[in-house]
C-alpha cells in the first residue's frame, strides 16, 4: 500500500465524518441527534456540543490539509501534472480535399 493510497483512505475517510458529524450539531433543538440517544451519552447537552464541535474542527483541519497534500501532488507517486509541465502544441487546420468544389470568388445574387 503506497503513502497516496493511506492519505486517500485517510482523507475519504475524514470526508464521511465530517458529514455525519456535522449531521449530528442540533443548534436549536435535538436535531438529528435525537434519534439515535445521543442525549443520554454525555453527562449533559452543553458537554455534547463541545465534544461534537472539537471532534468536528478537528476532522475539519485534517480533511482540508489531506486535499491540499493531495492536490499539490507533494507526495511521491503522486499523478498530478502541473500545467507548466505539459507540451502546448498549436492546432494544425486539416487540408481541404481536392474532390470538394472550391468557394465562388462571386456572390450570387438573391432575387427577391
Amino acid at each position: 500500500m503506497s503513502i497516496v493510497t493511506l492519505v486517500e483512505a485517510i482523507w475519504l475517510f475524514s470526508a464521511v465524518a465530517l458529514v455525519i458529524l456535522i449531521l449530528l450539531h442540533s443548534p436549536k433543538g435535538d436535531g438529528i441527534a435525537a434519534i439515535g440517544g445521543q442525549a443520554q451519552l454525555f453527562s449533559s447537552t452543553r458537554s455534547a456540543e463541545t465534544t461534537l464541535n472539537r471532534v468536528t474542527w478537528s476532522l475539519a483541519v485534517v480533511f482540508m490539509s489531506t486535499t491540499v497534500v493531495l492536490s499539490a501532488g507533494w507526495l511521491p507517486g503522486s499523478t498530478v501534472k502541473t500545467p507548466a509541465s505539459a507540451p502546448v502544441t498549436s492546432p494544425q487546420a486539416a487540408p481541404i480535399p481536392p474532390e470538394l468544389p472550391a468557394a465562388p470568388s462571386e456572390p450570387t445574387p438573391v432575387t427577391p
